[in-house]
């Protein structure tokens, strides 16, 4: 084996730190499971049905700069890089994270490598066997129901090539690996915590049951896909995790089915069409003028392309609207300015496992530029990075007395933190001509400090001016505090990586990467500039954040400072 070039660890951990990471941050999504003898009996005494692979096609786009740096054998995950060349497998590289193993076993990459014309499908088929030679059989952390989900779903979206010849001597072991790993997560399934890997199998089972012929089986998988889409997709459309990119994973996966199910021509479900078109406003309705997403809870930006490809699929246009009630999102749009604030509670688990705290916090975009966001989410960067942006702290909202506005409480049945709440929050909106004003506000600090967070948002009708006022309230149905201590707090504006700022007189100048110039602009005297993160691009970058400090009278009504404090964000007249 060759010697590693440009390895990168942030910070290095020995073996045990990491395992101890990996359990605190992955909880029982992340325990070793045990295998299931019956099913794998099964397998053996059942002939393997007839496939025709060539009916199955996924709409997502291929990425080939992923693709390529594959075929040249380097692997990164987060801050994680290994450059082996092309005679290394990476779940044998010595001194890896669990979390680079996690994201390698669920072969998320198969599909990019394999684009790369003979090179990458060789590359491609020759991992795959390795894997099948040296983990298929079993083997408790990659056979977790997870993983299993991921990578039977990318092994299918490559069946043609992979299992092109299924009784030939390569693709027939392929084949006995994955029949023995679908089998085995349906004996997890209904046991499992993982709530993404139960709407995998749904879709799995509906695709396997289509390529074979198998009616049966594909009427048990669409009624298990009707189960999971009534729990894990909201009325409005939203995913209940209130993530756009789990959103657009599901999106994605479904429309595989509904276009499989035409190809075999056999009935589509009503579900799919009371979903599919509610799915896809939703999707329009986070996706930004730049083509990606908003990196809300536990979202990245995702590429422009899978969010095109997604809408695209859809068979009449996206319905508009500027509220979503259930996913709780309310936009203010005008001219080519665009803010979408989180108006939401957290969601009840299982489903707030990753989901953040952060109430009242906004994204917001001067066309296709990205101004102010929030720390954002990948699921590529390390786990304990992926914990701690989850935090209020890492939004674009106000932080008091350091504490979060939801309390995270342990979720029994994965042993991870979920937010809970806030309380109270609600908004309202007002439009007038052109101008837009909402005011929202919810109870998260009631119970400590007595305090309620209000925020109001006034949107100029030709999108050259977001006025914001911040207040902490004491409600009048609440006596005064004997103990008038002043209260520390914290209104962060996280900034993209795309944005330069400085400090100028009475302003701060930001400056996008497209050009577009802006203004912050507050009386309060306590502003300044710090260093942020910002992981949803994949990698963890340094942007700058904009900061007000001050402290609150606990017994504020809110009105005067300095339990109120305005601010605006203005276009800069020479833009």
């Amino acid at each position: 084996m060759s010697a590693p070039v440009g390895k990168i660890r942030s910070p290095r951990r020995t073996p045990e730190q990491d395992a101890a990471l990996w359990r605190r941050f992955r909880g029982a999504l992340g325990d070793s499971v045990k295998p299931s003898a019956s099913q794998w009996l099964k397998v053996i005494t059942t002939p393997s049905p007839e496939y025709d692979w060539s009916l199955f096609s996924h709409p997502g786009p291929l990425d080939p700069l992923r693709g390529e740096a594959l075929s040249r054998g380097i692997w990164r995950t987060g801050a994680e890089r290994y450059d082996f060349g092309v005679d290394t497998v990476p779940w044998k590289i010595e001194g890896a994270s669990l979390h680079f193993q996690d994201r390698v076993h669920r072969f998320d990459w198969l599909p990019h490598l394999a684009g790369q014309g003979e090179n990458g499908v060789d590359r491609a088929l020759w991992l795959v066997d390795e894997w099948v030679e040296t983990h298929g059989q079993f083997d408790g952390f990659s056979w977790r129901a997870g993983p299993v989900a991921d990578r039977v779903w990318n092994w299918i979206r490559c069946g043609q090539i992979l299992f092109a010849e299924p009784d030939g001597e390569e693709a027939k072991p392929r084949m006995q690996a994955l029949r023995r790993q679908v089998m085995h997560l349906e004996a997890l399934a209904d046991a499992t915590p993982d709530v993404e890997a139960r709407f995998r199998l749904a879709i799995i089972l509906c695709v396997m049951g289509g390529l074979a012929g198998d009616m049966d089986r594909l009427r048990s998988g669409l009624d298990r896909l009707d189960a999971e889409c009534t729990a894990q997709i909201l009325p409005d459309g939203g995913h209940v995790s209130r993530s756009p990119e789990r959103l657009l994973r599901i999106l994605l996966d479904l429309v595989s089915v509904r276009n499989l199910l035409r190809r075999i021509d056999a009935p589509e479900p009503d579900f799919l069409g009371k979903w599919l078109p509610r799915m896809g406003a939703m999707l329009n309705f986070h996706t930004s003028p730049d083509g990606g997403l908003l990196p809300f809870n536990d979202g990245a930006e995702a590429r422009p392309q899978d969010v095109s490809a997604a809408l695209s699929e859809l068979d009449v246009p996206p319905r508009r609207f500027t509220f979503s009630p259930k996913s709780g999102f309310q936009k203010l749009e005008r001219g080519s300015l665009r803010l979408v604030l989180d108006v939401g509670a957290a969601p009840d688990p299982p489903f707030a496992d990753m989901a953040h705290a952060g109430a009242l916090g906004f994204e917001l975009h001067d066309g296709p530029a990205r101004i102010v966001t929030s720390c954002g989410f990948s699921r590529e960067v390390d786990v304990d990075m992926q914990a701690a942006v989850r935090r209020t702290g890492a939004h674009s909202t106000l932080v008091l007395g350091g504490r979060d506005n939801a309390d995270f409480a342990t979720n029994d049945a994965t042993g991870l933190l979920s937010p809970v709440g806030p309380d109270g929050i609600s908004a309202k909106r007002l439009e007038e001509e052109d101008e837009i004003w909402l005011d929202a506000q919810h109870s998260g600090y009631k119970a400590t400090f007595g305090l309620l967070h209000r925020r109001r948002l006034f949107m100029a009708g030709d999108g050259s001016r977001l006025t914001g006022e911040d207040s902490l309230v004491r409600p009048v149905s609440q006596q005064d505090l004997s103990d008038e201590r002043p209260i520390g707090f914290e209104i962060r504006f996280h900034l993209h990586p795309t944005v330069t700022a400085l400090m100028g007189r009475g302003a701060i100048l930001l400056e996008c990467e497209s050009g577009a110039r802006w203004r912050f602009k507050t009386s309060h005297a306590g502003t300044r500039l710090e260093k942020s993160l910002y992981l949803s691009r994949g990698a963890i970058e340094h942007p700058e954040q904009i900061v007000i400090s001050g402290r609150a009278d606990p017994n504020g009504d809110g009105s005067l400072p300095p339990n109120c404090v305005r601010w605006a964000f203005l276009r800069d007249a020479e833009t």
